[in-house]
């Protein structure tokens, strides 16, 4: 803008273009001038225009000399101009001394034009007085004409001169006017175009940002569907919409099926209180696809504080609501049949047993373990298994009511929680029961597994929370007793949860702690009753475990051997028993009376991964001969995995042990696996005994042990022989070892050695 708003600038250019119009119209004039006044003898006038034009060209030429020099200059050649007309051409050159106060003032201002005036006044008034006689003329004194002439010419000089310095003053303050309004019109321009930039950049940052972002204008109408007037890059990329989709459309364009009502409510109610708020809902694409956004609303407000618009800046966190969906689904419901686990159940047993402790009605609790369901894992493999888990899974969850509760436990035990079942406990049992009976009605239907037809059975314990202070603890261990109390009663049953089982459990709990120090404390002893032949002699023993607590009081094999097998220390049992009948082989070998001696191995025990080669280890420490071994084994050890079992079998027999089927006849069906096991006897149970030779079914069934032995070779020892008939039934009958009070009871070592020494 410099230049067109500063007088000096405007006073430049109107020297630099008057001093080239000068230059050419002098020039122009002056040719014929000189020529003329050449001709007419005034050379004066000649060489007057010569040095006047050579001095304005030289002022036009050198524009590098100052500005008021030049001015100066030019007004010198008028001023020369002028006092050489006047004194050749006479007075009537006057009007060139008005030239210079005019151009100083429009050239360099007030003071300097009014100083050209007072010069241009003295040299009229000079040159007037060289012409007197044109001067009197006039009339009146010639001084009198000379004053009054140039009182004249000044005043119509300064008259002219002010004008134009009054003129150009005011032209230079509009131009200071016009310069500062120019000068805030740049600084405006200037701050518009940063804030342009800065709105660029932000609206370039705001639409490339990876959150979606949205923008409403605030409308205050009762249905407040705020129309959207923006949308970003990230939120058109997501959903699919484009401005021209979105922009004056509410943002429930947004909603579907799948959105939360309340959260939305609750986002509007913070809406018309213009206060901000945050929600996490599903939201839908323009094709309809669902999307978990995290929205965060901010109001906009103007200067008065009213909201003008609405922001919304969104995230898509679709894929960590899956995340955490699925963490919760690992942490709260099982993998194979998508029911709750136990984890979740146990919270919504919190709630059945605070709701009955506050009397707000009664809930059950069922146990449902199914029958069997090892065979089908074992026979078909756990992808068979796995699938009837999951078929058992779908079962449950049919025939319960909706707002009951299915879970799986783990393995193949299932838990279903009943609630409501009203606040009279007599009442809630029958319900519960009633379930039950569905629920067995329902496991036994066909199902058809890779073409093969399964049914399951199932026991089912069922425990209410009718107790003060019972806990979620108690409850699934009140129903997991009655689930096994189930089991114990020969499965495929349902039994209510009842003190005595408790205290049974209570009691069995105690005697597994009690028979674990016993060992330990020297309680346990190993006792021998004989076995003889039809002659009545002594050809071999079994080794029986006794239990003498510390106070003398005995507990019954019978007792504690199940605690021991169902608690696991029937293992460290069964090592130490092997361990007792090598020491007992070498007592009876070295007091000269060798016998062969029987013990029982426990199924359990003999699925040991090392069983074989803890036998090894022991027969080798003791130096026994494995020949003088018996291992009884019962039918069921025959049931579950019969080859793994047989292999062992088969390398215990290659050391030299010998195997014995124990209870024979009252465990498994099949007699297939009599010739494909390295047997060496069987013992005939003292069930079948009891009445022999009076029952005329037992007997046959003994007859029927006899005839199959002694057809494959293998060695009969018949037990419970109480009576002299039993004994001479069996002389005439296959003449069988016999084991029973008739020959021997129960002893210990040093007893049976002494009564061998004693020939008894």
């Amino acid at each position: 803008m410099l230049g067109f708003d500063d007088i000096a600038q405007w006073r430049a250019r109107i020297f630099s273009r008057l001093l080239s119009v000068m230059l050419v119209l002098g020039t122009i004039a002056a040719l014929p001038s000189m020529t003329v006044a050449l001709r007419a003898g005034h050379w004066k006038i000649a060489v007057m225009d010569t040095v006047g034009l050579l001095w304005i060209a030289a002022m036009w030429r050198l524009e590098r000399l100052p500005y008021r020099f030049r001015v100066l200059n030019f007004l010198g050649v008028i001023y020369m101009v002028a006092v050489c007309l006047i004194l050749e051409v006479g007075p009537i050159s006057q009007n060139y001394l008005m030239a210079p106060p005019v151009l100083a003032a429009i050239l360099l201002g007030t003071g300097p034009a009014l100083a050209a005036l007072a010069l241009s006044a003295g040299i009229l008034v000079t040159g007037l007085s060289h012409f007197v006689a044109e001067i009197a003329d006039m009339g009146r004194g010639t001084g009198v004409n000379i004053w009054a002439l140039t009182l004249n010419f000044a005043c119509v000089g300064a008259l002219l001169a002010l004008t134009c310095s009054t003129l150009l003053k005011g032209l230079s303050r509009s131009l200071d006017d016009v310069r500062g309004f120019a000068s805030s019109l740049q600084n405006g321009q200037d701050a518009l175009r940063a804030l342009n930039a800065e709105l660029r950049l932000t609206s370039a940052a705001l639409a490339r940002l990876n959150d979606m972002v949205l923008i409403a204008r605030a409308v205050d109408t009762p249905d407040r569907d705020h129309p959207i007037i923006f949308s970003n890059e990230a939120f058109q990329r997501r959903t699919g919409y484009s401005d021209a989709d979105i922009v004056g459309r509410s943002m429930r364009v947004l909603h579907g099926p799948g959105t939360d009502q309340a959260v939305v409510a609750r986002l509007l109610e913070a809406m018309a209180q213009g206060q901000p708020a945050t929600a996490e809902l599903v939201n839908y694409t323009k094709a309809g696809e669902p999307y978990w956004a995290e929205m965060e609303l901010m109001p906009f407000t103007d200067d008065a504080g009213k909201i003008t618009h609405w922001v919304v800046v969104g995230r898509d966190i679709t894929e960590r609501r899956h995340s955490a969906d699925a963490i919760h689904r690992l942490a709260y419901y099982d993998v194979l049949t998508g029911l709750p686990n136990r984890r979740l159940i146990t919270e919504r047993l919190d709630a059945l047993v605070a709701a009955a402790s506050a009397g707000r009605g009664l809930g059950a609790v069922l146990y449902i373990d199914l029958d069997n369901f090892k065979h089908v894992n074992d026979g078909r493999g756990h992808a068979t298994g796995d699938a009837l888990l999951k078929q058992t899974g779908r079962c449950l969850a049919q025939v319960v009511r909706k707002g009951d509760t299915v879970a799986r436990m783990g393995g193949d035990e299932f838990v279903v929680l009943l609630d409501g079942l009203g606040t009279d406990p007599e009442g809630a049992t029958r319900a519960a029961l009633a379930v039950s009976g569905k629920i067995r009605a329902a496991l036994g239907e066909a199902v058809t597994i890779d073409d093969q037809t399964y049914r399951s059975t199932a026991s089912i314990g069922v425990a209410l929370p009718t107790r003060p202070g019972q806990s979620v603890a108690d409850l699934l261990r009140d129903a997991d007793l009655a689930m096994y109390h189930v089991k114990a009663a020969g499965r495929n049953g349902v039994a209510v949860f009842e003190t005595s089982m408790l205290a049974a459990a209570e009691r069995q709990l105690s005697l597994g702690r009690d028979l674990s120090a016993a060992l330990d404390n020297g309680e346990l002893s190993m006792h021998l009753q004989l076995q003889v032949d039809h002659a009545g002699q002594p050809v071999g023993a079994e080794m029986l475990m006794r239990w003498r607590r510390g106070d003398g009081t005995f507990v019954p094999p019978d007792v504690f051997i199940p605690v021991a097998e169902s608690s696991g220390l029937i293992v460290p049992l069964g090592l130490w028993v092997l361990r007792q009948a090598c020491q007992a082989c070498l007592a009876l070998a070295r007091a000269g009376h060798p016998l062969q001696l029987s013990i029982n191995v426990s199924p359990r025990q003999f699925r040991q991964d090392d069983f074989v080669e803890q036998v090894r280890a022991t027969l080798a420490e003791s130096g026994v001969d494995p020949h003088a071994l018996v291992f009884e084994v019962t039918e069921g050890l025959l049931v579950e995995d019969f080859d793994a079992i047989t292999v062992k079998m088969r390398e215990l027999a290659t050391l030299g042990i010998r195997f014995s089927i124990d209870d024979f006849g009252t465990g498994y069906s099949s007699l297939g696996y009599l010739k494909k096991m390295p047997l060496y006897e069987l013992k005939i149970d003292k069930s079948f005994m009891r009445d022999t030779p009076h029952d005329a079914n037992g007997t046959a069934i003994v007859q029927t042990i006899l005839a199959m032995a002694d057809h494959l070779g293998l060695r009969v020892v018949a037990e419970g022989i109480e009576t002299e008939a039993q004994a001479r039934f069996l002389a005439d009958n296959g003449r069988p070892c016999m084991q029973g009070y008739l020959y021997c009871r129960p002893m210990p070592l040093a007893e049976l050695i002494g009564r061998l020494e004693r020939g008894a």
